[in-house]
């Protein structure tokens, strides 16, 4: 008798209505509107696109066909494969405060996977979401306004949480999604995902807007993976060695070199071959 593969199980397919049952009406920014698209090229972009909102903008969508990452790299985004959605509000005394505010996104992300049970997320500075040392999920901050202004910002995310392996050719760095680390190999639900992460990073950044970097670098530090450890940063085209000692006040990265001390506060960090 010939073999059948099994069947694939139904997409798992976000609902806006669930979603918007479980998120407040209402934050200190003002309203919040929530949509789901099929498909868009990236949440990010299609945001930018809109009229600024009275309050927050939440776009989630099924797939992107051009989603962004960090130092313009493509985010893959197959169809109900990952949580995909950005986040656009408004924030008041301009650009100047908003140094350190992708740090602070990072540190809602992984403590709302943590809650979901998944204690290997943790953060490679800025804000790269990775667990057992592979990509996880990716965070993307993008800020338009004046150095004293008003300002607005949308927030990216991008989570893993059932990759089709078809997925990795596109893919180059090491990943991993939440099927994988979970015990059974079945990962919570896309929309439980979305409602854990959008509670943790609506409360961060109203918390940002009131106080700052300051209350999220212990946060940080306690889901860091990259302190003691021998890194390599490349910043603009050097490539700086030493060991992380953690981050400074402002969030940049204090990196003990063979010249002494050293803060950097963008670049591309990897850890060393031993």
């Amino acid at each position: 008798m010939e073999a059948r593969n099994p069947p694939l199980p139904p997409p798992d397919l976000l609902d806006a209505d669930v979603l918007r049952a479980a998120l407040p009406g209402r934050v200190a920014a003002g309203p919040v509107s929530l949509e789901v698209a099929w498909s868009v090229d990236s949440t990010n972009s299609e945001l930018w696109r809109r009229p600024p909102p009275d309050g927050c903008a939440v776009l989630l969508a099924e797939r992107q066909t051009a989603g962004r990452g960090r130092l313009g790299r493509i985010w893959t985004s197959p169809l109900s494969a990952q949580v995909c959605l950005s986040v656009r509000r408004r924030f008041d005394g301009g650009l100047v405060r908003l140094d350190g505010l992708s740090l602070a996104a990072g540190v809602a992300v992984v403590e709302a996977l943590r809650g979901l049970g998944f204690a290997q997320a943790g953060l490679k500075w800025p804000n790269d979401v990775i667990a057992d040392g592979c990509k996880l999920a990716g965070v993307l901050v993008e800020c338009r306004g004046e150095p004293a202004g008003p300002a607005h910002v949308v927030v990216g995310l991008g989570i893993n949480v059932r990759l089709p392996q078809m997925a990795s050719a596109a893919i180059d760095q090491p990943w991993t999604d939440l099927a994988r680390l979970s015990a059974d190999g079945v990962p919570p639900s896309r929309n439980g995902v979305a409602i854990a992460v959008l509670e943790h990073l609506l409360e961060a950044l109203e918390r940002f807007e009131c106080e700052g970097l300051a209350p999220f670098l212990p946060r940080h530090a306690a889901l860091g993976t990259l302190v003691g450890r021998e890194v390599c940063v490349l910043a603009g085209r050097q490539v700086i060695e030493g060991r992380a000692l953690g981050l400074a006040a402002d969030g940049g990265l204090r990196v003990a070199t063979a010249a002494g001390e050293q803060v950097f506060h963008a670049g591309e960090v990897s850890v060393r071959a031993r």
